[in-house]
């Protein structure tokens, strides 16, 4: 199993049956190095859906209590667990990243942390479900991803942008929370 990014690259590869176990590997180091619950770190992304290829980083899903609370002594667990934290800005949401090497050049890893239970936390866990559980739409979500690697497009930026109205429609499946995030 090979994973790894550099920035703003953009490679769509076969699904990797290794991806859940290293997703569980890193989910130990986490658990080992941070406070956060067993339940509360979840595998997302495409690595996470079932047969589809994907872009070879390993994206983690963390829910804290309050995401506008967090300590210093969480980042220096995260940082002990090999996780960065970037200075990527999204409302209620820290990004932080594993790497190879010290260089920092190559991603292997994500983690999402968002508040638990939140729009976010549901959202993301949706998306991973449906399309596990519906092989026509899963199947529609690989051939945009692969379009996007013959269009004229580049970058992941665009990337994203590409296949935003698609992962939109599938969040509005969902039954909107009730209250605050």
């Amino acid at each position: 199993m090979i994973l790894g990014l550099k920035k703003n690259e953009v490679k769509i590869v076969p699904y990797d049956s290794e991806w859940k176990n290293e997703f569980m590997r890193t989910h130990s180091e986490i658990i080992e190095h941070t406070n956060i619950q067993f339940d509360r770190i979840q595998h997302i992304g495409s690595t996470s859906i079932e047969g589809i290829q994907a872009k070879p980083i390993i994206d983690i899903l963390m829910g804290v209590e309050d995401i506008n609370n967090i300590s210093d002594s969480f980042l220096k667990a995260m940082k002990k667990a090999g996780f960065y934290r970037l200075r990527v800005e999204r409302p209620a949401e820290i990004v932080f990243a594993k790497f190879t090497d010290d260089t920092f050049e190559i991603k292997t890893h994500f983690v999402h942390l968002v508040n638990y239970q939140g729009e976010k936390w549901c959202d993301l866990l949706f998306f991973r479900d449906y399309l596990n559980e519906n092989e026509s739409i899963k199947r529609q979500y690989e051939k945009l991803k692969l379009n996007f690697l013959n269009s004229n497009l580049q970058g992941i930026d665009e990337y994203t942008s590409y296949k935003e109205q698609f992962v939109q429609s599938i969040f509005d499946k969902r039954s909107p929370l009730t209250g605050d995030e």
